[in-house]
């Protein structure tokens, strides 16, 4: 069981890790005045799954996800 932990406890160390990697890799999210003008209907802002930054955000919700069960089955009483 104590190898179990431990092996659990360092997947958690490395998905913290990809997290913040990926959390700072992300741009802004304030849409300033391009909301006004309509900047996001533009190509970018139509497509936004297939580019760089949709697939950061789907890479951010997996992680976090991985990282609030992590944090359960750690809190676990083994």
């Amino acid at each position: 069981m104590d190898a179990l932990r431990v092996i659990v406890t360092a997947l958690y160390v490395l998905i913290c890790i990809a997290l913040i990697i990926v959390v700072i890799m992300q741009e802004g999210k304030s849409a300033g005045l391009g909301a006004i003008s309509g900047m996001a209907e533009t190509y970018w802002g139509k497509n936004k799954g297939r580019s760089i930054e949709g697939k950061l955000e789907l890479a951010t919700k997996i992680l976090a996800t991985l990282f609030i069960v992590i944090s359960f089955v750690l809190n676990m009483n083994w």
